[in-house]
């Protein structure tokens, strides 16, 4: 039960919806091969949100992490009667049933509530476990409240477009209903007094409690239906035949029940694990791959925006015939709807949007998404840096002898990017910043990291002040660099 940018996905989902024929709605409805073809492939992908323990969350095993939690089991168990291997891909909350719309994941295991709204985009299979709603308070303040009716002239944090968000907005009075990303950034709202309590499933608010001794659960009380507090598998819309068969694995989980003899104590072993140390020492190979991944997609889409900039910027300023003209006009509509959209919409609609047509992995999507946004930024600062060179420049190539194409690339555009240099390093710089963005779809970058160490070790501030830490050092380093390659070229 998480989730956020819900109503941002709700318009890109009607999008897509659009962009898919309704011939091949058709198509499905009458020919229904889902569980065919998820044993020809051999391989199930499991979508699921890893921040939500003790659901699904990240811990180290044998020195690697791993998500791990009772959904995995079940998925585990889903995909060993199903005869086919599983694949975990992690993505936030919000992403999930668009990834599974657009083909990214097989079907999503994350704790999520078969609402009639959700029923309405994909099918749920039978409910695998009931839970319940609790409260989360600072241990100091727990004889203040009782229940949701206790926090009226107060702040209650919820998880962005839960079911729990849903009641606490609908069901107190007088009281401020705040919703964020995750339960992490929830649990250091309320640790910082911004909140003075967060509503949350009951096995995740024991597994929070139980591991930080400054917190306590209260009852909710919200009054709740049992398809709100249950969890349910979700499939692609018209998947019949592979919801019937995974219902039969659900209903032996149930009968058997297995969530609480088996799974449950399963995920408490790993929590126990991820509280015993918990000093960010302990994490520096994933903070590592943070910032291996931050680097690989900041170099990429600078190399990639460098020269989709160039290309931009000579047909912004092409004159002459009607190709010419087209070929400007394109540009500047294209430079224009770049900037004027924001870049992690872009990110989205390069992963989920070309997803209908081409399955690029997470990593690839943000590499394009964000190169192409880099471009269009580029193309400018080149665009004014070719204005600033002297036009008797170019009358002095074209009278020895060189065409336009020889006198732009020898002359030109050397000059251009000795005076646009500070702007391409600024370029630079912003973009190590701005690959945090692809957190979102998934990708391992330092803020996907940092949010998974949070989750592991439930202490909300020591990780984002690491991050802080290295993103400094990062842009501090580069920011070096490019000051002394500014300094050799104007000393030449």
């Amino acid at each position: 039960m998480k989730k956020k940018y819900g109503l941002l996905l709700a318009m890109l989902v009607a999008l897509f919806m659009l962009v898919v024929p309704m011939s091949t709605q058709h198509a499905q409805a009458a020919t229904d091969d889902s569980l065919e073809k998820i044993q020809k492939k051999g391989v199930l992908v499991m979508g699921t949100s890893p921040d939500y323990p003790p659901y699904e969350f990240q811990a180290t095993v044998n020195g690697k992490s791993t998500v791990v939690g009772m959904d995995v089991e079940i998925g585990k168990k889903v995909a060993k009667d199903l005869g086919v291997k599983l694949k975990i891909k992690s993505m936030s909350f919000d992403s999930l049933l668009v990834a599974l719309q657009t083909g990214k994941v097989d079907m999503v295991i994350s704790g999520m509530n078969p609402t009639p709204a959700r029923r309405k985009n994909v099918d749920f299979t039978h409910t695998y476990y009931q839970g319940g709603y609790e409260i989360v308070v600072n241990k100091a303040d727990k004889g203040k409240y009782k229940d949701k009716d206790s926090f009226s002239g107060g702040t209650l944090g919820a998880q962005t477009g839960t079911t729990q968000y849903n009641a606490a907005k609908k069901q107190t009075k007088n009281t401020t209903v705040k919703g964020m990303t995750s339960n992490s950034d929830l649990i250091l709202a309320l640790q910082s007094h911004k909140v003075q309590g967060v509503a949350m499933e009951k096995p995740t608010a024991q597994a929070y409690v139980s591991n930080n001794k400054q917190l306590a659960a209260l009852p909710s009380h919200f009054d709740m239906s049992s398809s709100a507090t249950s969890s349910a598998i979700a499939f692609r819309k018209g998947s019949t035949s592979l919801v019937n068969k995974v219902n039969k694995t659900v209903d032996q989980v149930k009968k058997q029940d297995l969530v609480k003899k088996s799974y449950l104590p399963t995920a408490g072993k790993y929590l126990k694990t991820n509280t015993v140390n918990t000093s960010m020492g302990h994490y520096w190979k994933a903070f590592l791959t943070g910032i291996e991944y931050t680097l690989i997609i900041t170099v990429c889409s600078v190399f990639f925006g460098f020269i989709i900039g160039i290309i931009l910027a000579l047909a912004r300023m092409a004159k002459g015939g009607v190709l010419k003209t087209a070929l400007r006009w394109l540009a500047t509509a294209y430079v224009e709807f770049i900037r004027g959209t924001p870049m992690m919409v872009q990110v989205m609609f390069v992963y989920f949007g070309l997803g209908l047509f081409v399955n690029l992995p997470a990593l690839t999507s943000g590499i394009i998404a964000i190169s192409l946004n880099s471009g269009a930024y580029v193309a400018e600062y080149i665009r004014g840096g070719i204005n600033s060179v002297d036009d008797g420049q170019t009358e002095a190539a074209r009278s020895l002898g060189m065409s336009n194409g020889e006198t732009m690339r020898y002359v030109v555009l050397p000059q251009a990017l000795k005076n646009i240099w500070p702007s391409l390093g600024n370029e630079f710089i912003t973009l190590i910043k701005d690959s945090s963005i692809v957190s979102i779809i998934g990708v391992t970058e330092l803020i996907y990291q940092s949010n998974i160490v949070r989750s592991d070790t439930y202490r909300g501030v020591a990780p984002i002040v690491v991050i802080m830490v290295l993103y400094f050092i990062l842009t501090f380093t580069a920011s070096r660099i490019l000051n002394y390659f500014e300094r050799k070229m104007q000393h030449d």
